[in-house]
């Protein structure tokens, strides 16, 4: 009742489009959400502070990145730094985990 019947004929052809938002990249029909990108690129700029770092102490870093329910962000990052383990919602880790990273550290 807010809008009169010829407003509502003069702007018949308005159509508004909702985009998602989310960083965890996980809504359907699309290759990338908004916000998606912008928080790799973050976590890339961390992971780069933090190699350095990692490197120079000869130490190991556990690293955990955004993404809830959704393991988009933590497997690419884990892809593009080149990390040695990974863990995403999508594919839980298999028994005896614990002594498999460890011999990995080991090495």
């Amino acid at each position: 009742g807010g809008i009169s019947a010829d407003e509502a004929t003069r702007s018949s052809f308005l159509n508004i489009v909702g985009l998602v938002g989310s960083i965890d990249n996980d809504f359907c029909g699309t290759d990338m959400t908004i916000g998606t990108d912008s928080a790799l690129h973050r976590i890339m700029e961390i992971v780069d502070a933090i190699a350095t770092t990692a490197q120079s102490h000869q130490r190991t870093f556990v690293l955990e990145v955004m993404g809830r329910h959704c393991g988009y962000l933590a497997l690419i990052s884990a892809l593009a730094c080149g990390a040695d383990w990974v863990f995403i919602p999508e594919s839980p880790p298999e028994d005896n985990w614990e002594d498999h990273l460890c011999r990995r550290l080991t090495e």
